[in-house]
C-alpha cells in the first residue's frame, strides 16, 4: 500500500473536509441539533437523531478509509449517497453558488461527488481493450 501514491493529493483534502464537517458537531451539538431540529421535523422522527450520527460517523469512517486507501469505493459511494440526499433535501433549493452569487448551494457537493467518482473509477470511464 503507497498511501502517497497519485490520489493521495485528492484524498487528503477529502479527508480533512469529512472530518471537518463531522468532528465538530459531536462536541457542539450540531449533530443532535441537525437529528432532532432538521431531521425529525421533516418526518424521519424517531430516527432523526440516530440519522443525523450515522451520517456523521459514515464521514469520519469514509475519511479513514480515504486516508489508507481501504474499501474507499464503499466509502465514496456511501458519501456520494449522503452528499447527494443533502443536495435534493437542503441545498438544491438554495441553487448553484455556496457563496458570492448565493448561499448554502450545491457546487460544493457537486464538486466532492466527481472527487469521490474518481476514486471509484481511477482509470476514468473507457472501455478496456483486451
Amino acid at each position: 500500500m503507497n498511501t502517497l501514491n497519485q490520489t493521495f493529493l485528492l484524498r487528503l483534502p477529502v479527508v480533512i473536509i469529512l472530518l471537518v464537517h463531522s468532528i465538530p458537531g459531536m462536541f457542539n451539538n450540531g449533530i443532535n441539533d441537525f437529528g432532532n431540529l432538521y431531521l425529525n421535523q421533516i418526518g424521519f422522527a424517531p430516527l432523526g437523531l440516530l440519522l443525523a450520527w450515522l451520517i456523521k460517523l459514515s464521514h469520519v469512517a469514509a475519511a479513514m478509509c480515504l486516508l489508507v486507501e481501504k474499501y474507499m469505493k464503499w466509502a465514496s459511494l456511501i458519501t456520494i449517497f449522503i452528499l447527494l440526499m443533502g443536495i435534493f433535501m437542503i441545498h438544491l433549493r438554495e441553487g448553484w453558488f455556496v457563496v458570492g452569487g448565493g448561499r448554502n448551494g450545491i457546487e460544493f457537493n457537486f464538486l466532492l461527488i466527481f472527487v469521490l467518482l474518481s476514486f471509484i473509477f481511477p482509470n476514468g470511464l473507457h472501455k478496456k481493450t483486451t
